[in-house]
């Protein structure tokens, strides 16, 4: 008797070895492309996917983790890179004149040039087959052939005018090519297009005459300062745009030592603070009032109350708040018509800081009750009425039964909610930024800063809608953020575990 067994056969690695050469190849070509766009860290990058999707996809040790590599690398790319290279400005002086490299600083301030108007002269182009010369008629001289695709040097000569002269739009759409065209005369000197109808010798402001000096046309010497990352002159007057270098712990002296930014950041830092715990309390306060009603079995038409006190919470987040940005407005919004026809008052809330604060209030409390009413009416259904009914035969009246009954019931799992709506609130850059813009602003102070602005939005005004835009200096503040909200999460995490361990004590 002979026994056959069945064999199975294996699938063959090679489409999916040829599936993760393609993607490698084109990882490389795309870091190799960046590269050469002068983008290393980001070429870095993807170097690093292509070796990982290599590793995992390509052998057979590795190829178990292909389910759990993209995650990782989703994290690693778009939250911890992020994070890092963060950090990481914090200790340059990356700013809006400190974003070029040395060389390129170089390259910049050499090419700066300043007209001579004793040599202006008007010119016209002339085409020659796939060439153009160039003629100046106030000194006669036209210049030899040249395409204009290039940057290119051509020698003049006296010659008499081309008849096939381009008229003036044909030869501005040639502006490009003449800006790179360099002339020399019959005397040897040099002249370069000025302008949309003039060519003119140009005296360069800065002239490199060492490693780390550049001489301007007065005769002043330029230093580069790598600690500070400009060109400066014998006074130690900066002259833009500098680059970016590592200062290290400088912009965090900045912010401790400097009175115009450490006031104003320790009252937006308070201001944070009491924004976000007021949020929470009123909210949750709102929302379970509105439920503790809504579950009155004696209330009629509940379904309706119950859709109409929702709709906040259905209508995009940014509509509202830029309707209640109209409301509120103090010359023509309804509130303020409302309360003068009532009591006569019209309250200033963009530009009283306590009135701006408690306009914030509002609507943040607006935007967040509907979403702790909802939970609330659920954690509402879950408390037993045998406890409630135990009470009230003890003669205990409806509000002692809700705080010593229903309220310590709801509250353990309403508290990882409560401490979630803490931290978005703690950076709810959007309702700010679109509601207040954090103004009215701060007297007195440095940079940025407004009475209604919480860190984030403060970094976020530091960071672009500054003049300087002084990105360095809004990494080493969002660096401050990230440990302060780190702290307050692992108090938070200390706090719910201890609670969590007398309750089971308890229990």
């Amino acid at each position: 008797m002979t026994l056959t067994a069945d064999h199975h056969d294996t699938p063959s690695p090679l489409p999916r070895l040829l599936g993760t050469g393609a993607v490698c190849v084109v990882l490389l070509a795309g870091a190799f492309y960046l590269y050469v766009l002068a983008q290393p860290v980001f070429g870095a990058i993807l170097l690093a996917l292509a070796v990982g999707v290599a590793i995992v996809f390509g052998t057979s040790r590795f190829y178990g983790a292909r389910f759990i590599f993209p995650g990782i690398a989703a994290v690693l790319i778009f939250i911890a890179f992020p994070v890092l290279y963060t950090i990481y400005i914090g200790f340059t002086n990356y700013s809006s004149f400190n974003l070029l490299t040395y060389e390129r600083t170089v390259e910049v301030l050499t090419s700066r040039g300043t007209i001579d108007p004793a040599t202006e002269q008007p010119f016209a182009v002339a085409a020659e087959g796939d060439a153009y010369r160039i003629w100046l008629p106030d000194s006669g001289l036209l210049s030899e052939p040249v395409t204009l695709t290039e940057e290119a040097t051509a020698t003049i000569a006296p010659a008499s005018e081309p008849a096939d002269l381009l008229e003036r739009r044909a030869a501005i759409q040639l502006r490009s090519g003449l800006q790179t065209l360099t002339l020399v005369t019959p005397d040897g000197n040099t002249i370069q297009n000025a302008g949309l109808r003039t060519f003119a010798s140009v005296v360069p402001d800065y002239v490199q005459t060492g490693p780390d000096t550049l001489t301007a046309a007065d005769g002043t010497i330029l230093t580069a300062n790598h600690d500070t990352g400009f060109f400066e002159d014998e006074a130690g007057e900066a002259v833009p745009p500098g680059w970016r270098v590592n200062i290290g712990w400088d912009n965090f002296t900045r912010v401790f030592q400097s009175e115009g930014i450490r006031e104003p950041m320790v009252s937006i830092f308070i201001w944070t603070f009491v924004f976000a715990t007021l949020s929470v309390v009123l909210t949750f306060s709102v929302g379970l009032l509105l439920a503790v009603i809504l579950q009155w079995e004696h209330l009629r038409f509940k379904t309706l109350y119950r859709i109409l006190l929702i709709l906040p919470y259905a209508v995009p987040g940014f509509i509202s708040i830029l309707v209640f940005r109209g409301l509120f407005n103090q010359n023509f919004g309804e509130i303020n018509l409302i309360l003068e026809a009532l009591f006569g008052i019209r309250p200033n809330w963009f530009t009283d800081g306590n009135l701006a604060r408690a306009m914030v209030l509002i609507v943040n409390t607006w935007l967040g009750y509907p979403y702790m009413m909802l939970l609330a009416m659920g954690f509402l259904q879950s408390v037993p009425e045998d406890h409630k009914k135990a009470a009230a035969l003890e003669g205990a009246s409806a509000l002692r039964v809700f705080f010593t009954i229903t309220l310590p019931q709801i509250i353990p799992p309403f508290l990882p909610l409560l401490i979630a709506a803490f931290a978005f609130n703690f950076n709810n850059l959007v309702l700010i930024f679109l509601l207040t813009r954090g103004l009215p602003d701060i007297p007195g102070t440095v940079i940025p800063a407004g009475e209604t602005d919480i860190l984030a939005s403060f970094t976020y005004r530091l960071a672009f809608d500054n003049a300087g835009q002084q990105f360095g200096l809004a990494g080493a503040i969002t660096l401050l953020i990230f440990v302060v909200v780190a702290a307050i999460s692992y108090a938070n995490f200390v706090a719910m575990r201890r609670a969590a361990d007398k309750r089971s004590g308890r229990a």
